[in-house]
Formats: structure tokens, C-alpha cells, sequence
């Protein structure tokens, strides 16, 4: 890739200030490389690009993923057998930059690969393959300063992650820190669980977090559909979907049904946010 187009963390930044412009919430989908095969994944990440979401957030797929529902448990199982490493997904964001996508694109994965990896050069291999941004679900923001500044140097944000149980030590910590967004994880729980969404209860939370926030608050966690997506979208800068998203790509036969799926399942969503 050209390195002197890869721009990071500004590429968040226009990304929220063009959706601000627009009237309109940020759609970012969570899609995890190699499901249900690599070629697969990637007509699924063109197929919503073309179809008009503001970003991505692309799953590495990892052996214990703590945070994730079954849903994407089973799909990032199902990468992982299909030979999915942390260098691959590296080359399926490079693929994906060559054809064309310009949307940012933000890693979403675990702490032990990158710090096996060690940040800097992680960081370095990031920037590399066209990453803007990085998301470590386990990593404490205590221990975040050498992460942060190592991604920092080679232009990726680091997006830090709160909760509804995180303390207030803990938040004025993440704020302080935040770079291109803060995402929401919209219920104590795993990725998928919808039936444990309170719209009305995040909305109250996000509220207070947005007064204080120095970057835009992206809800995630539960949300699965137009309506839950719209709910979320009152009182959030950008909605993320996961789980529902993975689950319609299930079985998909081939490379087309699968990019016709995700294109399909974006219309509604993106009509809502808008």
C-alpha cells in the first residue's frame, strides 16, 4: 500500500465531522476476516462499502474470545479453521485498500496477538496494510499508555472501550485518553445478546459519557436491527452491528449470495440512521 493515503486517525475524524454535516448517525458494522471464507469475507466488507457505511470495524479472529456471543464465537471458530491469522487479516485490509474501499477500517480484536506482535511493530504493520484504528476488547486502560503511544507514532488510534459498570476514576481515565472515538458496550455482557438491550438505560448513560466525552460515543453490543439501531442512534454518534450482521451472512453459497446478503441487511439500517 501507499503509506503517504493511509491517514488514521483523521480518517475517523472526517468520518464523524461528515456525518455530523449530514444529519446523520455513523454506521460502522463488525465483520470478522475469513467468514465464512476469506474470499467470502471480503465481497462482504466491498458489498457494504459500496452499499454506503461510514466505516468498519474487522474482526481477528481469536482462540478465546471472551467478549463475543455465540455467534461470533462460532464464525471466528470457523475463520480460524479456514487458516485466518493476524498477518492475513494485515492483507485483507491491504486487499481491500488496492480495490478500492476507502472507508476507515479499524482492527477489533484481543490483546494477546498484538502483544506477542509487540505494539510497536504491530502498530508498524497496521499503518502498513491501510489501518486506521485499533480496538484491544481486554485491554485495561491502565495499561494502555504504551499501546496508545505506540499506535500514536504510526498514525492508528487506539479506540478505548466503557461500559455501564466501568467506574467514574476508570471514565475520566478513557476520556482523558480517547482518541477517534469511545466505544459503548451498551450492556454488561457479551456480543449479540439483544434480549439484555435497554435502549432507554444506555440512552441515559451515553448521555452523561457524550456531555464529557472529547471524541463521539459509538454504541455497540445487542444492536440488531433497524428499530434497536434507530433507538440507539438518539443519544449515540455511530451504532455498530455485529452479531445480527454475521448471522445473515450464515451458509451464504458463495462469494455474490454473501455480498448480496450484506447489502441487503444494510439498506434498512443505514435508512434508519439516516
Amino acid at each position: 500500500m501507499d503509506t503517504t493515503q493511509h491517514t488514521g486517525l483523521l480518517a475517523i475524524e472526517r468520518l464523524f465531522a461528515a456525518a455530523r454535516v449530514q444529519g446523520r448517525t455513523a454506521f460502522l458494522p463488525y465483520f470478522p476476516i475469513g467468514y465464512p471464507t476469506y474470499d467470502e469475507s471480503l465481497a462482504i466488507i466491498r458489498a457494504l462499502a459500496a452499499a454506503g457505511v461510514d466505516g468498519f470495524e474487522i474482526g481477528i479472529p481469536f482462540s478465546d474470545p471472551l467478549a463475543d456471543g455465540p455467534t461470533i464465537q462460532a464464525a471466528t471458530q470457523i475463520a480460524l479453521e479456514n487458516g485466518i491469522t493476524v498477518r492475513r487479516c494485515l492483507d485483507a485490509v491491504r486487499t481491500l485498500r488496492a480495490e478500492g474501499v476507502v472507508q476507515p477500517m479499524l482492527l477489533m480484536g484481543y490483546l494477546n496477538p498484538v502483544e506477542i506482535r509487540g505494539a510497536a511493530g504491530f502498530a508498524r504493520q497496521a499503518a502498513d496494510a491501510g489501518v486506521d484504528g485499533m480496538l484491544l476488547v481486554d485491554l485495561p486502560p491502565e495499561e494502555a499508555p504504551e499501546f496508545r503511544e505506540a499506535f500514536a507514532a504510526h498514525g492508528v488510534a487506539l479506540v478505548l472501550l466503557a461500559s455501564p459498570t466501568t467506574p467514574d476514576a476508570r471514565l475520566a481515565l478513557l476520556l482523558a485518553n480517547a482518541r477517534g472515538y469511545l466505544y459503548y458496550v451498551s450492556f454488561a455482557g457479551v456480543t449479540g445478546a439483544s434480549e439484555r438491550l435497554d435502549p432507554a438505560a444506555a440512552a441515559t448513560h451515553m448521555r452523561r459519557i457524550r456531555a464529557d466525552s472529547p471524541v463521539p460515543v459509538v454504541a455497540g453490543f445487542g444492536i440488531r436491527d433497524a428499530a434497536s439501531a434507530a433507538a440507539m442512534a438518539r443519544d449515540a454518534d455511530g451504532v455498530v452491528v455485529g452479531s445480527a450482521l454475521v448471522a445473515a451472512m450464515a451458509q451464504a453459497p458463495d462469494a455474490a449470495e454473501a455480498a448480496r446478503r450484506a447489502a441487503a441487511f444494510l439498506a434498512p439500517l443505514r435508512a434508519a440512521l439516516d
